[in-house]
């Protein structure tokens, strides 16, 4: 399991490639919330490290914040940053809640 831990507490950037309110490319889901990668940084899928963007209700191109946390999916080597607005605290519950419209899909647990 790639171990992303590192990025809790850092600003990161993120390129938002599903902005809030689009519909996923291939399954049929739309994002509740503003959703992309990490530029230069390797995942377990050979693509960038993924983040979901919570705290800011409108579509975003890109985004820079602080990850609080990050998701982890027993079933799949492709954690996920969750990245928020500078100062903004969530509980693990409201980041289940917010992330749970693709994260039904896969046995995920958050860590901090």
């Amino acid at each position: 399991m790639l171990d992303v831990k590192k990025y809790i507490g850092q600003k990161v950037e993120v390129i938002v490639d599903r902005a809030l309110g689009t519909k996923h490319p291939k399954f049929d889901f739309v994002y509740l919330v503003n959703y992309g990668y990490v530029p230069h940084t390797v995942s377990g899928d050979g693509k960038e490290i993924d983040a979901y963007v919570l705290g800011v209700d409108k579509p975003l191109k890109n985004f820079t914040g602080r990850c609080i946390a990050v998701i982890y999916r027993r079933d799949d080597d492709d954690p996920k940053l969750v990245v928020v607005p500078d100062g903004l605290l969530m509980a693990d519950e409201e980041i289940t809640s917010a992330v749970h419209f693709q994260e039904q899909w896969f046995d995920s647990y958050i860590k901090r």
